[in-house]
C-alpha cells in the first residue's frame, strides 16, 4: 500500500502543478483579453472623434450654406428693383425739366398750375424712390470721384481746387450703397 500512497501523492504533486499552470495562465489569458479590450476602446474613441469632427464640419459648412444664401436672398431682394428703378430715372429728368421750364414762365397763370402739377407727381416720385432707397447723389462742390460721377467738361477756377465739381449736366443716383446711374458733371481744371 505504500506504492498506492506514493502514487497518490506523485498524483497530488501533479494536480498541485497543473492548478499553478492554470492558475499561471489565467491571468494571460485575461491579459490578452483586456489589452484587446483596450484596443478596441482605443478604435471606437478614435473613430468616434473622427465622426465627431466630420459631423462639427458638416454643421459648420451648412451653416455658411445657409448665411450665404441668406445673404443673396437679401440682396436680390434689395436690388431687384434696380432695371425698374433705372428707367424711371429719365421719368425724374423729364419732370425736372418741365419744372424749370415752367419756373422761367412765372407771370403766364397756366404755367403756374402746371407748374404746381409737375411739383406734386415729382414730390411723388421722390417719395416712390425714397421708400425703395433711391436717392439723389448730392455732389456741388465735392471733388470729382471717377466711381461715381463722369466728367463732361472741365472749366477753369483757380478759386477752387482741380477737380472740384462746380456743376450737375446729369444728376447721379444710388440705390442703398450701388451706384445705379453716374452724374455727368463739370469740374475746375488747374
Amino acid at each position: 500500500m505504500s506504492i498506492d500512497n506514493e502514487k497518490i501523492e506523485e498524483l497530488d504533486d501533479k494536480t498541485e502543478i497543473e492548478e499553478s499552470n492554470v492558475e499561471d495562465e489565467v491571468p494571460a489569458e485575461e491579459e490578452s483579453v483586456e489589452d484587446k479590450e483596450a484596443k478596441v476602446l482605443e478604435k471606437l474613441m478614435e473613430e468616434n472623434a473622427r465622426l465627431k469632427d466630420d459631423y462639427l464640419r458638416a454643421f459648420a459648412e451648412a451653416e455658411n450654406t445657409k448665411k450665404r444664401c441668406q445673404q443673396e436672398i437679401e440682396k436680390n431682394n434689395k436690388f431687384a428693383i434696380a432695371d425698374f428703378a433705372k428707367n424711371l430715372l429719365g421719368v425724374a429728368d423729364n419732370l425736372q425739366r418741365a419744372i424749370d421750364a415752367a419756373s422761367k414762365e412765372e407771370d403766364n397763370p397756366a404755367c403756374e398750375s402746371l407748374l404746381k402739377g409737375v411739383e406734386l407727381t415729382q414730390h411723388e416720385l421722390t417719395k416712390v424712390f425714397d421708400r425703395f432707397k433711391v436717392h439723389k447723389m448730392d455732389i456741388i462742390g465735392t471733388i470729382f470721384d471717377p466711381n461715381f460721377h463722369q466728367v463732361i467738361q472741365e472749366v477753369p477756377d483757380t478759386s477752387k481746387p482741380a477737380g472740384t465739381i462746380v456743376a450737375e449736366v446729369q444728376t447721379g443716383y444710388m440705390i442703398g450703397d450701388r451706384i445705379l446711374r453716374e452724374a455727368m458733371v463739370v469740374v475746375t481744371k488747374a
